[in-house]
């Protein structure tokens, strides 16, 4: 999952973000992140919601021991964005199946070595 999903998923409870970890949680599929991942999250979480940090630290906790922590051996430079590389990264040394985002121009390469890019609605439809 991309960062935005993540930060849906707790700033937002009841959103499908919020299902789609919760989901997670409950043993129904494994979350892949990163230190990479987390430290997005925590920038994110701070800069544009003002999260106190050791509520940060909190979700941070949550996800690193809820997920499959991985450390990526490889640089991509794929996108334009560089957290947008660090998820793919992340998401390749995990052998996901997919990346969940809103992220067009994510979803716009559709499959990268066999992980297939989608959006939170289509994984919801594919987890229920």
């Amino acid at each position: 999952m991309d960062t935005n999903i993540y930060v849906s998923a707790f700033a937002l409870h009841g959103s499908h973000a919020d299902e789609a970890v919760r989901a997670a949680v409950e043993g129904r599929y494994e979350l892949i992140v990163s230190a990479a991942l987390l430290a997005e999250l925590a920038n994110v979480l701070q800069r544009k919601f003002q999260w106190e940090h050791e509520r940060i630290l909190n979700v941070c906790r949550i996800l690193s021991e809820t997920s499959l922590v991985v450390r990526p051996s490889m640089t991509l430079r794929v996108f334009k964005d560089d957290p947008d590389n660090r998820i793919l990264e992340c998401a390749l040394a995990g052998k996901a199946d997919f990346i969940v985002t809103g992220d067009k121009h994510m979803l716009a390469l559709n499959d990268c070595q066999g992980v297939r890019i989608i959006t939170l609605a289509g994984f919801i439809g594919k987890i229920k």
